[in-house]
This record gives structure tokens, sequence and C-alpha cells, in this order.
């Protein structure tokens, strides 16, 4: 998708959310996010021609593109397609701009410290406020040579490449497992056989999607314990690898169905994939949503009522924020918990979500690491049995903030986000396939 045409599926002005309609429609979801950053990485690490085909082309993953450049690949958009053609490396500090990728981020910081050069990684002001630090300090008990150019354990950062050896060491990911798959695809370019020890680790499911990825390319990691990972270094192949639908996007119009009593039948995703987030088409199904395959086409049908439910979302925490925006219209009570690394995403999500869904009218008690929402709007059919008033909606800088608490204006009259742009981070096209369906 070419930038002009990205930029003119997203708006500027607020978005008034259409209320009192049954979600109906087909969509074609967008390619993973995650998969994009891991063979952007991938194909880094291996200084080898690479095609990816049907690559999300979003905020997120253009700023990778643009890293890649800096690091001396030529970068070359061929319709649905990227071609990523090794060239000669800069000379002198590359200063390498993350915006406020995460993902990016903490794969680059890890990467860098196995190619050659002098570098420098920086982001916006947000992106100083996620942390980098265990990711650092694991790093550097392999050799590598990493600076702090300001705060201790936040970029801006100066990362010497060339520098990572083989050996053992611990890496605290209780945070993210951002830091797990980031040292584990650089350990694949290593000198030496990488063990990697992990005491504590969140969002597991994103790891298998990285070990799935690095085998694309022919890379070994594997586990060597319920806590531990080995990986040997490995001579990563070029060629092709082609991105699948994101299952992260996908549960928007998939939480619309199941909120208006409507139907969305969803293709380009795998029913066997790895990525985490399709566990929670499980959890609409446990609300009391019908969910069915037909082919590769994704059918989900609302019957009208929801319950409420508790969930661990540990392990796909980008839906924390779609859950919350169901569990208003839940009957009972929705718990979601053992979340606490949502306070380092774009935004601090557990504390956004509640803080918005007060201002729509609904109830929502942050925890340390949960969220409890009653539903207090369960089996509200009319507009008058909920609040009308207009209610501007902040999505606090947040993709995700933004496209749940448009699910919640699709039952709630009177949703106005503001700063819808924000979605251009992951899911460009997010408000011309939710109208479309809405």
């Amino acid at each position: 998708m070419t930038d002009s045409l990205s930029r003119s599926l997203i708006p500027t002005d607020p978005v008034a959310v259409p209320s009192g309609r049954r979600t109906r429609g087909r969509l074609r979801v967008p390619s993973s996010k995650s998969l994009t950053h891991r063979y952007l990485n991938l194909a880094l690490l291996s200084g080898a021609p690479v095609v990816i085909e049907r690559p999300l082309f979003a905020e997120d993953t253009r700023l990778f593109l643009a890293a890649l450049g800096r690091c001396g690949f030529q970068v070359a958009e061929e319709g649905d397609d990227v071609r990523l053609t090794p060239a000669e490396r800069p000379e002198g500090e590359v200063e390498i701009f993350c915006g406020n990728a995460g993902t990016m981020l903490r794969f680059l910081v890890a990467t860098l410290t196995v190619i050659p050069g002098l570098w420098r990684l920086d982001g916006i002001p947000r992106l100083r406020e996620r942390p980098v630090g265990p990711l650092v300090e694991a790093l550097r008990r392999l050799g590598a040579r990493i600076e702090y150019a300001a705060a201790e354990g936040y970029v801006p950062l100066a990362v010497e490449g060339g520098t990572l050896r083989g050996g053992t060491t611990t890496l605290d990911a209780g945070e993210s497992s951002q830091y797990l798959s980031a040292l584990l695809m650089a350990a694949l370019r290593a000198p030496g056989e990488v063990v990697v020890e992990v005491p504590t680790l969140t969002s597991r499911p994103y790891v298998d999607v990285t070990i799935a990825a690095a085998s694309a390319f022919d890379g070994h990691i594997e586990r060597s314990g319920p806590r531990a990972y080995r990986v040997r270094p490995s001579a990563l192949r070029g060629g092709r690898a082609r991105v699948e639908g994101d299952y992260s996007a996908a549960c928007y119009p998939a939480a619309a169905a199941a909120l208006t009593g409507g139907e969305v039948i969803l293709d380009g995703l795998s029913p066997d994939s790895r990525q985490g987030d399709r566990e929670f088409i499980d959890l609409l199904v446990e609300m009391g949503a019908e969910v069915s395959w037909k082919g590769g086409d994704l059918r989900v049908r609302g019957t009208g009522a929801l319950r409420g439910i508790k969930a661990d979302l540990s392990g796909m925490p980008d839906q924390v924020p779609t859950l919350a925006a169901l569990a208003p219209f839940a009957s009972g009570e929705t718990l979601i918990h053992n979340v606490a690394h949502l306070r380092i995403k774009e935004s601090d999500r557990l504390e956004a979500m509640a803080t918005e869904l007060k201002k729509l009218g609904a109830d929502a008690r942050e925890g340390r690491d949960s969220l409890w929402l009653p539903g207090l709007w369960a089996g509200s059919e009319s507009n008058a049995e909920l609040p009308t008033d207009i209610v501007h909606v902040d999505p606090h800088g947040d993709h995700r903030i933004a496209m749940s608490c448009a699910l919640v204006g699709l039952r709630r009259p009177g949703v106005v986000i503001d700063h819808p742009e924000v979605v251009a981070k992951s899911y460009p096209g997010f408000w011309r396939d939710f109208l479309k369906i809405a």
C-alpha cells in the first residue's frame, strides 16, 4: 500500500461512532504486525536478499523499513511485497529513530550487537519511558557493549556491533516477552552457542511465534528445559517469506459482531496460527458468540447476549482493551488479570481503559495488574437504557485504546474518538473497515 493511499484511509478529525446497528460484512484482515517485525529483523540478521510477501505497511513497520535502509539495505516495495537487498554498510555512528515502536526497539537493541558498526537508538518521549534494562543486562553478560546515553535502563542507547559472544545468560522477561524474542534472534548470529535462562516470562505465545519465524529462515532455536532456551549459530538464508493475517487486528471486527448480535466473515487468517491472539476468538465463544470456519473464512456471529468472564490475558496483552470494551455489556462481572505489563505499552493501558470507560458511564476498577468490570449495561437493547451524552474519548496516543473504545460506541450512543489517526501504528485501514461493517 502506498503512503498516499495509506494516509487517505486515516481520518484526522474526531470520529463519531455510529450506534445501534448490527455489525455485518466481510473483511480481509491486514497482515500480522508481529510477524512483519520478526521477518524484517531476521532479514537484517541474514544479510541476504529477502522478499517479504504481504508485510503490514503501517507506521511501526515503516519505521523498521527505514531502519533497514540506515543499516545498508536497499528497500523496494513491489506491489504488496517488499524486496530487501543488502548493500554497502554505512560508516561512522548510525542513528536509528524508533518512534514509539517498542517491538522494533527491543529487537534492534539485540540485533545490532551482532552487526559490525556503531549504532545509536532513540525514539519519541514515550519510548524513552519504555524499559529495555533487563535485555541490555542479559546482552552485556554475553559480551555486548551497550551504553546508556541518558537514563539508566532506557533509550537513547549506543550499541557497538559485533560484540556479542556465545555463552550462557539470564534474562528476566517478566516485563516483556520481546526481550526474549530479541535475544533469541540475535543469538542466531553469535559466534558460539547461546543458552538463555528465563526465570520469568510473560506473553509466551509471542516467543513461539519468534521460534517459528526463525525456522522459516533456517534458524535453530529450541527449548532446553521449562525455563531455558538454546540457540545454535545459524547461517540464516534469504529467499521469500509470506506474512499471514493478523489476529490482533481481526479481534476488533470479531468483537463487534459478538457485541451487536451481528455477523462478520474474516478471511486471510490461518486456523492453526501460533499467534497468541488467536485465543481471543475462543474467549468470544466463552462469552456467548458463535464461531465457525469454512475453508479459509472465519465466521463470527453474535447471539444477542454476552456473559462476563474471568481471564488471564498475560499471553495476549493487546486484547485487554478489547475485552474491557465488551465487559460493560456482558452479564455478571468480568475480571482481567495478570497483565501488569500493560502499563509499559504505548500507554498505561490499564489506566487509560479504566479512565475512558468511566467517562462513558461504565464502571472499571483498576488493580496493580488487573481490571474488574461489572456488566452495568448487560441486556440494554435501547438507547433509553444507556447514557446518550456525547463523550470525546482520548486514546492516550494508543492505537489499541482508540480501536477498543470504538467498539463501545457501537452500543453506547454519543461516543466520539479524538485523534483517530493513532490507528496508523498497526492498522491504517481500521476506520475504513470499521465503518464498512458498522
